[in-house]
């Protein structure tokens, strides 16, 4: 029999995701999803079925065990690409990517090399990809690596050059424009140089918020993250209106334990951070740090239950946090809770949610998605 450990439930709306794709594939012609991390926390399998589905033809993951994981169960076309952003993090990668046709993103030399020995070895080329660092400053090979790596690439007969890419840092702030345009700079005298030495190739920069906002960046290849799954890069900046069709796809509940009264001047929780001025009604719902509910949302976030709000009263605990249902006669045990999503005005948007939390969308899904999920939206 199954141990269950938590009520909450993760609910990922998979038509949701496909229509942001499209509305993505709108905005550019040649999209690369990124589903790595699980998709954002949504599902590597469910997500990267659904987008196939809807016409994708090439994913980016992070780890070579993603890729491998998708290669083997996803059911993908044979000709679909399958990209590890990650790229190789142990010897025993290489093999694993050369055998399953992943195509590895590399930015050091010896990545180069020790791909080169595992195709040998295997009798296969390899597909590559080129990760650029143009400001960044993470990962990656620098202009001035560029007749090294021509070098190495003429003269390594199973290695196939694929790809060339570079990461955008600023495409989502307003404030941003003149370093995305510096960085493409870059990209543009990179790319310029391995076409001039006669390598044929596919060339990507934009992420979600520079498929959006920067059309002249496209490029061939536009690899959409964030929004896939219905996170507004631009939210709250002067660009706001670009991401407005996005869905967001994951909604997260709960269920209530325990209704009773708080009396005036009573505490509530570890540390008794919170005090009741009046009288007041309370429920107890059944999710906390243990789930991957932030203890910072202590006296900071809330909730929507039957379609309005409810406030978080004092510390979020490992399992157990207390909201606000004063007036509330329409609340019982059993009840479910959204801490994510919901209905009505009480709806909670994963925007608002980092923002209690104190960190960014990415994290939320991610770190919500670890929960047990269901999902709906399949064809």
């Amino acid at each position: 029999m199954a141990i269950t450990y938590n009520m909450l439930e993760v609910q990922v709306d998979l038509k949701r995701i496909v229509d942001n794709y499209r509305f993505m594939r709108s905005r550019a012609a040649r999209l690369m999803p990124v589903i790595k991390a699980d998709a954002y926390g949504h599902g590597l399998l469910p997500v990267a079925k659904a987008l196939a589905s809807a016409g994708a033809d090439a994913f980016c993951v992070g780890s070579v065990g993603e890729a491998v994981t998708l290669r083997r169960e996803g059911k993908l076309d044979s000709g679909c690409r399958v990209v590890s952003l990650l790229g190789p993090m142990d010897r025993e990668d290489y093999a694993e990517a050369v055998s399953h046709e992943v195509t590895l993103l590399v930015g050091r030399h010896e990545q180069l090399e020790l791909l080169q020995v595992a195709a040998s070895s295997a009798g296969r080329r390899a597909p590559v990809a080129l990760k650029f660092d143009t400001g960044m400053s993470r990962l990656g090979f620098s202009e001035a690596d560029v007749p090294r790596l021509i070098q190495t690439l003429t003269t390594s007969p199973n290695l196939r050059l694929e790809l060339v890419t570079s990461h955008l840092a600023t495409a989502d702030e307003d404030s941003g424009v003149d370093y995305v345009l510096a960085q493409a700079e870059r990209f543009r005298a990179i790319t310029a140089k391995l076409s001039a030495a006669g390598f044929r190739f596919q060339a990507n920069l934009t992420n979600s918020a520079g498929i959006l906002a920067y059309p002249e960046l496209h490029f061939d290849l536009q690899r959409p993250g964030i929004a896939l799954y219905g996170s507004n890069p631009f939210l709250g900046t002067n660009r706001e209106e670009l991401g407005r069709p996005l869905k967001q796809a994951m909604s997260v509940t709960t269920r209530i334990l325990d209704v009773h009264d708080l009396p005036r001047g009573g505490t509530i929780s570890y540390g008794r951070t919170y005090t009741a001025p009046s009288d007041m009604r309370v429920a107890i719902m059944a999710a906390g740090y243990a789930d991957g509910y932030s203890r910072g949302l202590s006296n900071k976030g809330q909730v929507c239950l039957k379609g309005s709000r409810a406030p978080i009263l004092g510390r979020v605990c490992m399992q157990l946090t207390a909201v606000d249902v004063t007036g509330r006669e329409d609340v019982h045990p059993g009840d479910t809770v959204h801490l994510l999503g919901g209905s009505g005005r009480g709806y909670i948007s994963v925007e608002e949610l980092a923002g209690w939390w104190g960190t960014i969308s990415y994290e939320s899904f991610c770190i919500l998605g670890l929960n047990r999920r269901v999902y709906f939206g399949e064809d």
